[in-house]
């Protein structure tokens, strides 16, 4: 029953701006649970829920990860891809090109995301460099990151290709 009503407050959470116990104890006798107040304060404890400012000023409960951390990757996508314009890579770098002004927030989000070999980010006005371990973090992290961005990374994945197809048409030649 616990379990069951975990799982429907994460739900209502996550799809819905909550801004009281009140409002969400409703809701959820509104789905026929049984709830006092008391039980939705324990359970927001025992879930790790906790509030934050809304895109519209107002508060909202959010789910926190088990760090602590608000989970904030849907954000960070939304950011990427109204923010990222265009991206290439340069050996172990990414340089993504963004919206005047949102280059740091963009680095923000990047190190947020913790993509794998990432060493860390420099942000300009409208450009972010992201400095990866390897070379192949950086390849790795545009296929990542076309997950979260559906604008901007399109040309980059195929300069990326058409530069394989050009190093493995000149090894050819070669042989």
């Amino acid at each position: 029953m616990k379990y069951n009503r975990h799982k429907l407050i994460l739900e209502l959470v996550t799809q819905k701006s909550i801004e009281t116990q009140e409002e969400l104890a409703q809701l959820l006798r509104d789905r026929g649970v049984k709830v006092t107040q008391a039980t939705v304060s324990r359970d927001i404890r025992e879930m790790n829920l906790t509030k934050v400012t809304g895109e519209n000023g107002k508060q909202k409960y959010i789910v926190l990860d088990a760090s602590g951390i608000p989970n904030m990757v849907g954000r960070y996508a939304r950011l990427l891809n109204e923010a990222v314009l265009g991206a290439d890579t340069a050996r172990n770098l990414l340089i993504l090109r963004t919206n005047p002004g949102l280059a740091s927030a963009v680095g923000a989000a990047l190190d947020a995301l913790g993509l794998t070999g990432l060493v860390g980010t420099l942000a300009g006005d409208d450009t972010v460099f992201c400095a990866f371990k390897q070379d192949e973090d950086a390849i790795a992290a545009i296929d990542e990151l076309k997950g979260k961005i559906t604008t901007g990374l399109d040309a980059v994945t195929s300069k990326r290709g058409k530069r394989r197809r050009d190093a493995e048409s000149a090894e050819s030649d070669e042989v």
